[in-house]
C-alpha cells in the first residue's frame, strides 16, 4: 500500500517534466513515464562539455523476429537549450553544442504487450561517461531488464531495478560512441494497452510476410475459389443429368429424314464422346454419298469413290475439307484411299460444332486467359518482392490463373445446347436401333433407309439398322451407288468405309492417328460372316 501510495505520488509529480540535471560532463539524466493510452513519455537532459558536439541518430525501424520490423514513432519533440532535434520516416536525430539541454518527446509503440522497450542511448556519435534513467507506469512493474554495450550484445547494465517507490531504476558508465542501452519493463496484464507496430522485413523474405491486409485478401481469394468451384461443379452436375436420351422421330412432317437440329453424322463423335473418331470421318464420306456429292461402284479394284456433284453451299467446311482429302482429282479406290496420307485437321469441325453453339471454344478462352494472369502474376510477384512487399497478393494472382486454367479443363466441353443435341442424338440412336420399317410408307423407306445409314454408322447401330430394311420382301433401292445393291451390301460398303480409314496405318483420321477406335466389327451381316473391307 505504501509503495502503491508513494508511485502515485510520483506520477503526480510528473517524472517526466524536468529530469535532475547532469553533475557530470557528457552525461545523460533520463526520465520515462508510460502513459495509460500506451504512449511512453520521455525527458533526457544531456550535459555536453565546451568545445566539443553530440550528435545522436536512433534508428525508429529495427528488425523483429519472423522476417519483420518494429517501428516507433516520435512526436511532440522540444528541445530547450542549443542544437536541433528532428524526426523523418525512418530516424529521429539531436545535435547538441556545449551546455545542457532538455530533450522531450513522446514514443508511440514501444508497448507489445506487457513489456515496454525503449534505447535509452544508442546512436550517439561520442562517449557517456555516465547514464542514469528513470521510469514510471500506472502500476508497479512486475520484472526489468536492461542490456548494455555493443549492439547486439548481451551484456546486461550495471544497475536495473525497482525501487522501495514503485519506480525502476537504470544505470550505467563508460558507454562508447555507438554503443546502446536498451530498458525492457514488464508490467502487470492490462496496465497500459499494446500499440506495438510490426511491418514486413525489407528483404525478400520479408515480403511474403503474412499481414493483416495480405490475410483478407487471402479469405477474399478463398471465397471466389469456392465460388468458382461451385459454378464447375453446378455446370458438371447440370452436363451429367443431360444424359437421358430423348425420342426422336426419323421422319419430319414434310415426309423427310429427320436429323436432330441439323446435327452432321460426322458431329457425333464430338458431341458424344468429346472428340472425332474414325467412324465420324466414314459417316462423313457416306453421307457425301447419299447426299450425291460423291459416287460409289465396284468393281474389280473393290469399291470405288468418284466425285458425282462439286462442293457448294450446302456443304459444311469439314465435308468440304472431307471431300477434298478423300477424293482429291480422279476416282480412287478403297485400298487406294487405305494407303493413302490422308489428312483431315480437326480445326473445321470443331469450329463448325463451335458456331452452331454447341461446345465452348478450344482452346477455352478461360484456359487462355488463365495462363496469360499466371504469367501476369509471377511478374507481380517478383516485382513487389523487389520493391513494395506484400508478395503475396502476386502470388494470388499466379494461383488465381492456374484456377482458372483447371476450371477450363474442369468445365464440360458441351454447351447446354450441345448436351440436349447429344440427348436426341443417342434417342436417334435407340430409334435407329429398333426401327419398325412397317411404320414408314414405301415411298420413304429408299430415302429414309439411305439418309439415316450414315448416322447408323456414326451412332454404331449399323447392323439393326440395315437389317431392319434387308428383311423386307422389296428393300428400297439404293440411288448413289451404281448398279443394284441390297440394303446389306450398302451396310457392307459402310463397313468397309469404316474399316478403311480405322486400318489406315498413315492416315489422321481427324485426330486418331493409329485408328484404334472403331476397329472393332462395325456390321455383319444375315449370314452372320463379319463383312470384309472389300467386296467379294
Amino acid at each position: 500500500m505504501l509503495a502503491g501510495a508513494l508511485l502515485a505520488l510520483a506520477l503526480a509529480a510528473g517524472p517526466a517534466d524536468q529530469p535532475p540535471l547532469p553533475t557530470v560532463p557528457q552525461s545523460a539524466e533520463i526520465q520515462l513515464k508510460v502513459q495509460r493510452d500506451g504512449s511512453l513519455s520521455v525527458a533526457e537532459a544531456i550535459s555536453v562539455p565546451g568545445g566539443v558536439t553530440m550528435d545522436r541518430r536512433v534508428a525508429l525501424r529495427v528488425p523483429a523476429p519472423h522476417h519483420r520490423d518494429r517501428v516507433y514513432g516520435v512526436r511532440d519533440v522540444v528541445l530547450e537549450g542549443s542544437g536541433t532535434a528532428n524526426v523523418d520516416k525512418d530516424f529521429f536525430t539531436v545535435h547538441l553544442t556545449p551546455g545542457t539541454s532538455i530533450v522531450r518527446y513522446t514514443v508511440d509503440g514501444a508497448v507489445a504487450g506487457d513489456r515496454v522497450t525503449w534505447e535509452l542511448a544508442g546512436g550517439w556519435n561520442a562517449e557517456l561517461k555516465f547514464l542514469r534513467a528513470s521510469f514510471a507506469a500506472p502500476k508497479i512493474p512486475t520484472a526489468v531488464d536492461c542490456l548494455a554495450g555493443p549492439p547486439d550484445s548481451d551484456f546486461s547494465c550495471a544497475a536495473a531495478q525497482i525501487d522501495h517507490a514503485g519506480l525502476t531504476r537504470f544505470s550505467q558508465q563508460n558507454l562508447a560512441a555507438g554503443q546502446r542501452m536498451t530498458a525492457t519493463v514488464e508490467l502487470p496484464a492490462g496496465t497500459v494497452p499494446a500499440n506495438e507496430v510490426l511491418v514486413p522485413a525489407k528483404t525478400i523474405a520479408g515480403a511474403f510476410v503474412l499481414t493483416a491486409p495480405v490475410g483478407w485478401a487471402w479469405a477474399v481469394f478463398g471465397a471466389l475459389l469456392l465460388l468458382m468451384a461451385g459454378l464447375v461443379w453446378t455446370a458438371r452436375r447440370r452436363e451429367s443429368g443431360t444424359g437421358e436420351p430423348e425420342s426422336t422421330s426419323l421422319v419430319a412432317p414434310n415426309g423427310e429424314f429427320a436429323s436432330p437440329d441439323g446435327v452432321l453424322p460426322g458431329h457425333a463423335g464430338v458431341l458424344l464422346r468429346g472428340r472425332p473418331g474414325a467412324a465420324d470421318l466414314a459417316a462423313t464420306v457416306l453421307d457425301l454419298a447419299v447426299r450425291n456429292y460423291l459416287w460409289v461402284s465396284a468393281g474389280d479394284g473393290g469399291w470405288r469413290l468418284a466425285r458425282r456433284n462439286p462442293p457448294d453451299e450446302h456443304l459444311t467446311a469439314f465435308e468440304t475439307a472431307v471431300y477434298t482429302a478423300v477424293v482429291p482429282d480422279e476416282p480412287v479406290t478403297l485400298a487406294e484411299l487405305r494407303e493413302r496420307h490422308v489428312t483431315v485437321g480437326p480445326a473445321e469441325l470443331y469450329a463448325d460444332v463451335v458456331r452452331r453453339g454447341w461446345l465452348a471454344p478450344r482452346p477455352r478462352r478461360l484456359g487462355r486467359a488463365g495462363v496469360r494472369i499466371a504469367c501476369y502474376g509471377l511478374f507481380l510477384t517478383v516485382l513487389l518482392a523487389l520493391t513494395a512487399g506484400y508478395a503475396q497478393l502476386g502470388v494470388m494472382v499466379v494461383l488465381g490463373g492456374a484456377a482458372a486454367v483447371a476450371a477450363s479443363a474442369a468445365l464440360p466441353a458441351r454447351r447446354r445446347a450441345g448436351a440436349d443435341v447429344a440427348r436426341r442424338l443417342r434417342g436417334l440412336g435407340e430409334t435407329l436401333a429398333s426401327v419398325e420399317v412397317g411404320d414408314l410408307d414405301k415411298p420413304q423407306r429408299e430415302l429414309v433407309f439411305s439418309r439415316g445409314l450414315p448416322y447408323a454408322l456414326a451412332l454404331g447401330e449399323l447392323a439393326p439398322w440395315v437389317a431392319a430394311f434387308d428383311r423386307l420382301e422389296h428393300p428400297p433401292p439404293v440411288y448413289w451407288h451404281a448398279g443394284e445393291i441390297s440394303p446389306d451390301q450398302a451396310g457392307a460398303f459402310a463397313a468397309a468405309v469404316s474399316g478403311t480409314f480405322a486400318g489406315a496405318h498413315r492416315g489422321h483420321l481427324i485426330e486418331l492417328v493409329s485408328g484404334k477406335e472403331g476397329s472393332n466389327a462395325l456390321y455383319h451381316s444375315r449370314a452372320g460372316t463379319q463383312a470384309t473391307a472389300e467386296p467379294s
